[in-house]
């Protein structure tokens, strides 16, 4: 029994002394991400910031702040479209819990010439071919039967949104919010748009309780 007792407690002991060793080695990182690019700096907003070769970060918000939980020596990459990769190393030797860091992002834009692809030489050739292509009944029928109003609202119920519209959606709501910061958002009762968009989905049928068998 005491044999027991001393295996249960040197395990407890090394199982305390090893999550306090993981903490002391954690730190909050944290700090804003800015464009010096020119004398004026701005923030960055949305910088993917990732923890080297461990999977998991972060990014800024639309102010170009950021805050995450690193490891004393974790390397970290910062990203961002039209602007240069940039890595910072968190130092191994701090004393403290809390790390924070300004972070200067160089754009890294190139300018190519405009593109325009024509997939016929001109519009009277695009009409002719248009013109000219058979289309069976079948498809007719199957085209006719996609496009409806009932399957088009099916598709939208049943269809499952995946990460990126989810990420997108998250997004889009976050930056209504932060465009309305520090003032009240207008009331959409003074909205056209808002009210044809009523009417409209009042006239779809959006309103009306659906059975419970479907």
């Amino acid at each position: 029994m005491n044999i027991r007792f001393s295996i249960l407690f040197l395990f407890l002991l090394g199982t305390l002394s090893l999550n306090a060793q993981q903490s002391k080695n954690l730190v909050q990182f944290s700090g804003m991400v800015l464009d010096g690019t020119d004398d004026q700096l701005f923030p960055v907003p949305y910088t993917n910031i990732l923890v080297k070769d461990k999977g998991r970060g972060t990014y800024s918000d639309l102010r170009g702040f950021f805050s995450i939980v690193v490891e004393k020596g974790d390397i970290i990459v910062f990203s961002a479209i039209g602007y240069k990769t940039v890595e910072y190393q968190i130092p191994e030797d701090l004393d403290d819990e809390r790390y924070s860091i300004v972070q200067l992002m160089t754009q890294d834009a190139i300018n190519l010439p405009e593109t325009v692809v024509f997939p016929w030489p001109s519009r009277e050739h695009f009409k002719l071919e248009f013109l000219a292509m058979d289309v069976t009944q079948e498809l007719q029928a199957r085209a006719q039967e996609n496009m409806a109003n009932d399957a088009l609202r099916r598709m939208r119920n049943e269809v499952v949104p995946d990460g990126r519209e989810n990420a997108d959606f998250y997004l889009r709501q976050q930056s209504r919010d932060f465009y309305h910061i520090g003032q009240q958002p207008p009331m959409n009762i003074f909205n056209p748009i808002a009210w044809k968009r009523f009417f409209d989905s009042w006239k779809a049928g959006d309103f009306k309780k659906k059975d419970q068998n479907e």
